[in-house]
């Protein structure tokens, strides 16, 4: 599978993107296959971690500003398998939440990684997708061009099987993307949630007690205590925890929380290492390729490999102390 060049100017929820561009025009760092890296830092441990880390069986095209328009007037970017003629089934779509200030470009390895496993992702180019509703303009953006002829996707969608995916602001704005889309967006995956105090209105902050369907993986890093931390300080309020988010999720719809050790807020921009990303980032995005893509081929293809990862207790991610902590699920066999 191709990567792209890794790009030289980030931003985090906690920086202007200015600030970031300064900081980050100063770093260099190739990208480099997976294939080609003898140790790296969160390597996966366990087979079907292992199995969803290795680059999935297609090909990658990435189609730059696809299209245009989101509500706000930003065009989305598309990452499919190359050859959409082999497809023997039809490609669910994963729509994706950008952090604050950020692009879809600045997630390439990452989303490479997802599309190669058969999915159509799709990621708006707006810097604030807090309120999540460019994210679901996303998702409705491919179910029409499933319907449009002239479309290379044209009749190769599964739009019946929509997930959504976020990162910092976008992990908020795929929750509230799922809680409004009446149950088209069937699953959800919140990476560095941050708590609400970071909110800068009520509209584009969260709350996962408002959920009546859906699914959700809850996934943050085991450094990134003051964005996205994983327990409440003694004395607050309201959801400033990943373990309060997960606990304020309606029981009723599954849902896992997971701590990826040894990583901080800008780890899942990672190409595939910190070279290019710099700041809040430790050792990049290899923790975040197998158990997410294995989310993904559970609750949108039904795959019961995959599905046996989370399953309350006897997952295979509850047997994985070196990489992972705070395990937490309701998921049934």
């Amino acid at each position: 599978m191709t990567r792209s060049a890794p790009l030289s100017t980030l931003t985090t929820a906690m920086t202007t993107a200015s600030l970031i561009r300064t900081l980050l025009a100063l770093a260099a760092a190739s990208a480099l296959p997976l294939a080609a890296v003898a140790k790296v830092p969160n390597a996966p441990t366990g087979q079907i971690e292992k199995h969803y880390y290795e680059d999935g069986p297609y090909e990658v095209s990435h189609y730059p500003e696809f299209g245009c328009c989101d509500s706000a007037g930003y065009a989305f970017d598309v990452y499919a398998p190359s050859d959409l003629g082999q497809l023997d089934k039809p490609l669910p779509i994963i729509t994706f939440g950008n952090g604050t200030g950020a692009a879809p470009q600045y997630y390439d390895y990452l989303l490479r990684h997802l599309a190669s496993w058969g999915f159509a992702i799709v990621a708006t180019r707006q810097p604030n997708t807090g309120l999540g509703t460019e994210i679901r303009d996303a998702a409705n953006f491919m179910v029409q061009e499933n319907t449009r002829p002239a479309s290379p996707f044209f009749g190769h969608l599964d739009t019946a099987h929509i997930g959504a995916m976020g990162h910092s602001q976008g992990a908020t704005g795929v929750i509230n993307a799922m809680r409004d889309a009446g149950g088209s967006i069937r699953t959800a995956i919140a990476m560095a949630l941050p708590a609400q105090k970071y909110c800068s209105s009520e509209e584009n902050c969260t709350d996962t007690g408002q959920l009546t369907s859906g699914s959700v993986f809850f996934l943050n890093g085991g450094l990134d205590a003051v964005i996205s931390p994983s327990y409440q300080t003694l004395g607050t309020k309201g959801l400033q925890s990943n373990s309060a988010y997960y606990r304020a999720t309606p029981d009723q719809l599954p849902k896992f929380w997971a701590t990826l050790r040894g990583t901080s807020h800008n780890d899942m921009l990672g190409q595939p290492d910190c070279g290019p990303v710099g700041l809040l980032c430790t050792n990049g995005v290899y923790g975040f390729l197998g158990y997410p893509t294995a989310w993904m081929m559970d609750q949108l293809k039904g795959d019961a490999k995959a599905h046996a990862v989370f399953v309350d207790g006897s997952g295979e991610i509850f047997s994985q102390p070196k990489n992972w902590r705070h395990q937490t699920s309701n998921i049934a066999p």
